[in-house]
């Protein structure tokens, strides 16, 4: 991952429910009629083809969301087993009309009994990733629900999103543990996720780093909501 982000880089909030992130980095016209991004600390603008304001270069992935013109995402969720990722990417699916993978799912489909073993954890997010390069490459929006436990699956997710060029989103889903317990032992769902797979993944959880979002889904869906109302 970039260790080199000025602070430009890095602070964003947002300015529509739909699809544009733009910089908390930006400057209004003096006739407050248009805003533009204030390059950060190493930006010349002049030197980027050798004349004042002009790129011979496609602009990238990156450029695009950092000028608030970037239209397709990859968002990857997080978390612990009951936490409630399904609940907050199936609402940002809505939101960005995304196509949505779910590791329960691919899970399913390549193992009729799955074991939740090492090695097919690993071929699972493979094929997720197989999927989401594969609708990413026809202009789709892709919402990643997935547990992410190990950190490298998440900085996979982060390249692909570099690779096709497209704007990346890492939020954490987190919940209070006695919740996540109880919404476990009720759920009806494809997850072969019980309380003791909840404890397990806990302790082997790596810790959540960089550039990313925590969403707190401890209380209801309309609080829940509300928070990523704040992020698209």
């Amino acid at each position: 991952m970039r260790s080199d982000h000025t602070p430009c880089d890095k602070l964003w909030r947002t300015s529509s429910i739909r699809r544009k992130f733009t910089p908390a980095c930006r400057v209004r016209s003096n006739d407050g009629t248009r805003w533009t991004v204030q390059p950060g600390p190493g930006d010349d603008p002049v030197t980027r083809d050798g004349r004042s304001g002009h790129s011979t270069a496609e602009p990238s992935g990156e450029d695009r969301v950092a000028a608030g013109e970037e239209d397709q995402w990859l968002v990857a969720f997080c978390g612990l087993p009951g936490v409630g990722k399904s609940t907050v990417a199936g609402y940002v699916t809505e939101q960005l009309d995304a196509v949505r993978l779910r590791t329960d799912v691919v899970r399913k489909e390549l193992f009729d009994e799955p074991q939740y073993t090492a090695e097919e954890t690993e071929s699972v997010y493979r094929e997720l990733s197989r999927r989401a390069g594969d609708a990413l490459a026809a202009g789709k929006s892709v919402v990643l629900d997935a547990t992410f436990t190990n950190a490298a699956h998440r900085e996979d997710a982060r390249e692909l999103a570099a690779r096709h060029g497209v704007g990346f989103r890492l939020i954490e889903v987190v919940c209070d543990q006695a919740i996540a317990e109880q919404r476990i032992a009720a759920r009806d769902d494809v997850s072969d996720a019980d309380v003791d797979v909840y404890r397990r993944f806990q302790d082997e959880f790596d810790p959540v780093e960089g550039d990313h979002t925590v969403v707190d889904n401890s209380g209801s869906k309309v609080e829940t909501y509300r928070q990523l109302d704040t992020l698209f």
